[in-house]
């Protein structure tokens, strides 16, 4: 999914993007279903599915299907407009004394430099897209958990800091799962709030990494939620269902904060 991907190259460096049955155990349950199955009926809804659904709901719903928003992150500005599946991101910002501004509209990148076109190799798209995307992709989490390119897996629920939560393990298909489509993600959504408080991640480039995420300083904006995050290393191969109780534990250790800042409501802006 190229929404959801390559957040490596902002994240960690930072990051996009994307991005049917249940059965009765006596040990943990595990359910394995696809999250987007346009093909059933609504009442038949997977597990996974009604949970992703329901963190979308309480993160901002319907409002991301025609958001435009801008905002800041790590000194460069961002905007994303959405138009249900239509969208176009945007990523202004300084170098060497040219302003560079790089637009992703329906996957198709460009950039330009003191407002002129320039021509870019292959490798400098393929790095501007996932940059791009991994920014929007986790500021506007958890809407592109629908994406097709998403397998979503109903794990073992759990208990953090006390608080009950839901967790959902997300892989991706090679087709439209961007070039980090074998990474792996597990997200913590919390039972009251149906909001998500922590998230994981792991990725094989670069000698590989697991990070854990813990949201902070949440806020609202037009009935939008935006969430800061303290950023987390695990040893390379920890498995990312063990993390909730090595945080608990104090045994990560912390690396950054993920915060995203000055943000503004555009279509209030004309």
């Amino acid at each position: 999914m190229q929404i959801l991907k390559s957040l490596l190259i902002v994240f960690s460096i930072g990051l996009l993007t994307a991005c049917n049955s249940k059965t009765k155990k006596t040990e943990p349950q595990t359910v394995t279903e696809s999250v987007t199955t346009p093909e059933e009926p609504s009442h038949s809804l997977s597990e996974s599915q009604r949970i992703i659904d329901e963190a979308i709901k309480a993160h901002g719903g319907d409002l991301y299907d025609t958001a435009n928003y801008s905002f800041v992150f790590r000194d460069n500005t961002f905007q994303f407009k959405n138009n249900n599946s239509e969208y176009v991101y945007t990523k202004i910002y300084n170098k060497d004394g040219s302003k560079i501004i790089d637009v992703l509209d329906n996957g198709s990148f460009s950039r330009t430099i003191n407002g002129k076109p320039v021509q870019l190799s292959d490798k400098d798209m393929a790095s501007g897209t996932g940059a791009l995307n991994s920014v929007i992709y986790f500021a506007t989490l958890p809407y592109k958990l629908n994406d097709k390119a998403v397998n979503a897996k109903r794990m073992e629920s759990t208990t953090i800091k006390g608080e009950a939560y839901e967790t959902i393990q997300v892989t991706f298909n090679e087709d439209g799962g961007g070039e980090d489509h074998d990474d792996e993600y597990y997200y913590w959504i919390n039972k009251d709030s149906k909001k998500i408080d922590y998230l994981a991640y792991n990725y094989s480039v670069n000698k590989g990494g697991v990070r854990f995420r813990v949201a902070y300083n949440k806020s609202v904006v037009d009935g939008i939620t935006f969430q800061d995050y303290t950023n987390y290393e695990a040893e390379v191969g920890t498995p990312l269902k063990d993390l909730p109780a090595l945080f608990e534990a104090n045994k990560l250790k912390e690396l950054s904060k993920i915060k995203t800042e000055h943000i503004i409501n555009l279509s209030k802006q004309k």
